[in-house]
């Protein structure tokens, strides 16, 4: 049973978290399981705003309380963006808010965190986002394996008819959505 116990954890009785997903072994234990692939925070707002070109995984170098702090699913990626400074990546504006339970060592919510990829994949970006229009946009915090990643996008603005335009896509897709499913109704 240990063996077993050692890829979960116990039960903590003041924290749920989103990242996990309590299992029930018999009346008395219940443990927690890593959920694969759940999603801390997502940048909802960059697909309306952006074209996505490309996007990449990175890791994200991170503090104790600031990790604490994801488990409770305390972050937002609104506003965030990520740019690169002698060969190395950081990721500006990112809130991930203090920890409830730390001390006057907790961490400053809007800190600048550095993003581990490797120096190729660095080289790739940085010729990328020289090229006129391109930037880097972080489209969601998630749980990899009990790490914290990053799914990072290179995007291109869009123009105001391009967003209205995708609107018009959008509301047009759900009303012939509605049209189907009432005629399936019929039948």
């Amino acid at each position: 049973m240990r063996g077993f116990l050692q890829n979960y954890a116990y039960k903590s009785k003041n924290r749920l978290t989103s990242a996990f997903k309590w299992v029930r072994l018999n009346s008395n234990l219940e443990i927690r399981k890593m959920v694969n692939n759940p999603s801390i925070a997502r940048n909802r707002k960059a697909l309306h705003d952006y074209h996505v070109v490309d996007k990449l995984e990175a890791g994200i170098s991170l503090l104790g309380t600031e990790v604490k702090s994801l488990r409770a699913g305390s972050a937002s990626l609104r506003d965030s963006y990520a740019s690169i400074h002698h060969a190395e990546v950081f990721l500006y504006n990112v809130h991930i808010g203090p920890y409830d339970k730390g001390n006057i060592a907790n961490h400053d919510p809007l800190r600048i965190r550095k993003l581990l990829l490797q120096r190729r994949q660095i080289r790739k970006l940085e010729a990328s986002v020289q090229e006129k229009g391109l930037t880097l946009i972080p489209l969601s915090l998630y749980w990899k394996n009990n790490r914290v990643k990053v799914e990072l996008a290179l995007v291109r603005g869009k123009r105001q008819y391009d967003k209205r335009a995708s609107i018009a896509k959008r509301e047009e897709k759900r009303s012939l959505d509605r049209v189907m499913k009432e005629y399936s109704k019929r039948k």
